[in-house]
């Protein structure tokens, strides 16, 4: 149950990750174009300054009516769509991460939803960009698996010398051990890595062998097999789909690693709802 102060915070949250999702545009561009992130921003189109009014998530959009204000382009659909989905994930998270927020936001929980925030948009940076170029940019990808070892590690630590591990755990929930994010990282980037060496790169792009990686050190077991299992069931409906509206045939190219985010995402908020759905109703 949501209180009223959850619904609250939840708000600000959605603004805040709005504004995020407004610059995670910004940095998908400026990565296609091998751009410097300094400097305004400014219309993909004409090069026009933004000014202040067009830079309201979601809102600016609506308002100039999906157009540029100056050459009156069509602005692309990427950008509220974005906008809308950064501020969505990071409600999810902040009511994932802090169930008993304030009274239970210690220093893991908040350091955990920090944490999650800045892995999710790394993923939708890595999402957006596979979309459009099917490639992911290791310059997203690599400082994402860096910080999650980092964190992971320090996690582990916490749960192996604090004294107070019990409220800890209560706190921030079981964290996985090293032997199981090893475990998990082998099993996900090794099964891709067959795929690819097999393939010689033509069914699975070496970008997902990498992916695999932070997904078994963010998830570990057996969260990530849960997303990848998800990820070939969304991804074989959706190439179904596309075949039978004649969008794409079997020797199509289809980018993987949305899927595969999609399914980081839905074991990372909801694996042990799914997963004991699954036992009670199979087992």
């Amino acid at each position: 149950m949501i209180t009223t102060l959850q619904a609250t915070i939840s708000l600000f949250v959605f603004i805040f990750g709005m504004c995020i999702g407004s610059f995670l545009n910004c940095v998908i561009y400026r990565l296609e174009q091998s751009k410097s992130l300094k400097g305004r921003s400014f219309c993909p189109h004409c090069k026009h300054t933004l000014s202040w009014k067009d830079l309201f998530p979601i809102f600016s959009f609506l308002l100039l009516r999906g157009k540029c204000r100056y050459c009156r382009k069509n602005i692309s659909i990427q950008y509220p769509l974005a906008e809308l989905a950064t501020g969505i994930l990071f409600v999810l998270i902040f009511l994932s991460a802090s169930p008993n927020w304030p009274s239970g936001l210690g220093f893991w929980s908040f350091a955990r939803l920090c944490f999650m925030f800045y892995v999710s948009y790394s993923m939708i940076i890595i999402f957006v960009y596979d979309l459009k170029h099917y490639l992911i940019p290791d310059k997203v990808l690599f400082p994402a698996i860096i910080i999650t070892f980092i964190y992971k590690f320090f996690e582990n630590l916490a749960f192996s010398h604090w004294d107070l591990i019990r409220n800890l755990k209560l706190e921030i929930g079981n964290s996985a051990s090293v032997l199981n994010l090893v475990l998990a990282v082998v099993i996900a980037s090794g099964f891709f890595f067959a795929i690819w060496l097999v393939s010689r790169g033509k069914w699975m792009g070496f970008g997902d062998v990498k992916l695999a990686v932070l997904m078994g050190l963010l998830l570990g077991l057996p969260n990530v097999l849960l997303a990848l299992f998800l990820a070939f069931l969304f991804g074989a409906i959706i190439g179904v789909m596309l075949m039978v509206f004649d969008k794409k045939n079997l020797k199509s190219e289809i980018p993987f690693g949305p899927f595969l985010i999609i399914g980081t995402f839905i074991a990372m908020l909801w694996s042990p709802q799914i997963i004991n759905w699954y036992f009670k109703l199979f087992i």
